[in-house]
């Protein structure tokens, strides 16, 4: 699915209405018709107390519009007009003379009035500013938001936050809307997904308002929001004839006195993503503990025996994944600068190999093209340098990825993986996989599908949706604080096979009394 950036959105907006030769207020009609279809199904005409806060601009036009819906279908609503400034869109006039109409007069709101009690059973729409927004509200304004959000209600938004901005940071939190719910126009924005600003959104849901499908279809975006219809074209089927050299040979280096954990990890997890052969190398005092962990795995080791000081190895791997547990000594450092001027295969690095090249930066000129960097928020801080928002942290990365021609996996609650200006945002995982040894997984699941014969890219895209999805149902079975790095390996044979799971049809009033 794409995410549009709102001058996207409004672009759609301008095209469908000179398409169908219709009005601004008539597609601004058809998203209120929208909204309140959505929320008619689910109150059915409940007494709750609802109020609207709209504001002058297209996103209060559409709470205007929609309160008419309301009021016609007996709600009991009230209406407020939050009126920060002189100027009104066209559209939000004509809707609020259509309010008028039926004698509803909305609160007009100014900087000296009192704010509205709002009961916590009540029900807040929030309709005050939409995609357009590219300043902080005045202060007036902020203390009507703070008071929605202290008043334990549930909120729903219209479009977006009131506060949140589309395409930049945010510069003061406090003027944030927290939406329990956004309905969200014809697309979920990139805000929704960020560490910074997710946080203001329980749950959204997009509603289809009909923008012109050929503009959408065929507009570029600089971010793609990725869920199992988008993997399910990057998936590759085994052959029938195919045997384990067909599907590629994993090597994992890492490891030292201690850390052998993160290894097994790693190369199990190349093994369960489908890798036909999975070698790894590791400090000497890690050759019982993999054999006898991971029978099915081969084993090389340095010939030190708490570290590695050189990597050295007679196979020909199809890919070679390295750094998890490997430390940062002076000896390590060496030993994977000189692997680095010697190697020719495909990386993925994580962990202690990236903290290496922050040290070393210059190394960054010997990664092969389109190498796999792996890293967590702390790991990626040293690479590229602090950022004051996610929106300059995704710059940074992507000036990074064109200028090195890599790939890098942005580690989060949605990870994003970034190949020179575009974004792909995943959709899977949970709060439980925030624990010692995920990161591992990840990377032996992205090593095991680049032995496959997976472009970069998409073993990167695949990877992290695959690796999600198996904490997801992991999660279902051990709750999110007893989920171990080991759950998620133990579950990538079920995410494969939700892949082609088809979706759980509700069952029809027929069918259940027939049940009965």
């Amino acid at each position: 699915m794409k995410l549009y950036s709102a001058k996207q959105i409004y672009k759609a907006d301008q095209i469908s209405i000179k398409k169908e030769e219709i009005g601004s207020n008539e597609l601004m009609e058809r998203a209120a018709l929208q909204l309140f279809n959505w929320m008619h199904l689910r109150m059915q005409g409940a007494p709750v107390k609802i109020h609207l806060f709209c504001g002058i601009g297209n996103n209060g036009g559409d709470g205007i519009a929609l309160a008419r819906h309301l009021v016609d279908h007996g709600y009991n609503l009230e209406v407020y007009v939050i009126n920060y400034s002189e100027k009104r869109s066209k559209d939000f006039l004509i809707n609020l003379d259509r309010l008028k109409d039926r004698k509803i007069w909305p609160h007009f709101m100014n900087s000296d009035d009192e704010l509205p009690a709002i009961g916590r059973e009540d029900i807040i729409v929030d309709g005050i500013f939409g995609i357009g927004l590219n300043r902080t509200p005045d202060d007036w304004v902020i203390k009507v938001i703070q008071h929605l959000n202290n008043s334990q209600a549930f909120i729903l938004s219209i479009d977006i936050p009131s506060g949140l901005f589309t395409d930049q940071g945010p510069e003061n939190f406090d003027a944030i809307i927290k939406s329990n719910y956004v309905l969200s126009f014809q697309t979920p924005k990139l805000v929704f997904f960020l560490p910074e600003t997710g946080g203001f959104i329980e749950q959204w849901e997009v509603l289809d308002i009909g923008l012109d499908p050929e503009y959408l279809m065929q507009t570029e975006t600089e971010y793609e929001l990725i869920g199992k219809n988008e993997v399910l074209t990057l998936y590759k089927p085994r052959e029938k004839f195919g045997h384990k050299g067909t599907y590629g040979h994993s090597l994992i280096v890492g490891g030292s006195y201690g850390k052998i954990g993160s290894v097994c990890l790693s190369s199990k997890a190349a093994l369960c993503a489908g890798s036909g052969l999975v070698t790894s190398y590791v400090p000497r005092i890690g050759y019982t503990i993999l054999q006898t962990a991971l029978p099915e795995i081969m084993v090389l080791t340095d010939l030190e025996e708490k570290e590695l000081t050189e990597i050295k190895f007679d196979i020909e791997p199809s890919v070679v994944g390295i750094g998890m547990g490997m430390g940062t000594s002076d000896v390590s450092i060496k030993a994977f600068a000189s692997f680095l001027e010697q190697n020719k295969f495909p990386l993925v690095i994580d962990a202690d190999a990236l903290n290496i090249l922050s040290k070393k930066k210059e190394l960054l000129k010997e990664l092969p093209e389109k190498t796999i960097l792996t890293p967590h928020p702390k790991e990626l801080e040293r690479l590229i340098g602090s950022w004051k928002d996610d929106f300059e942290k995704l710059k940074k990365v992507k000036e990074f990825s064109k200028k090195y021609n890599c790939i890098v996996v942005v580690k989060g609650a949605h990870t994003i993986v970034v190949y020179n200006d575009k974004g792909y945002v995943n959709t899977t995982g949970n709060p439980g996989m925030a624990t010692a040894g995920t990161g591992d997984v990840l990377t032996g699941v992205i090593t095991g599908l680049l032995a496959q014969g997976y472009p970069a890219l998409d073993a990167s895209i695949f990877g992290v949706y695959l690796h999600g999805r198996s904490g997801d149902i992991a999660v279902e079975s051990t709750g999110f604080q007893s989920l171990t790095a080991s759950n998620v390996i133990d579950n990538l044979a079920n995410a494969y096979l939700d892949l082609f799971k088809l979706p759980e049809q509700p069952v029809t009033e027929e069918e259940n009394q027939s049940n009965q």
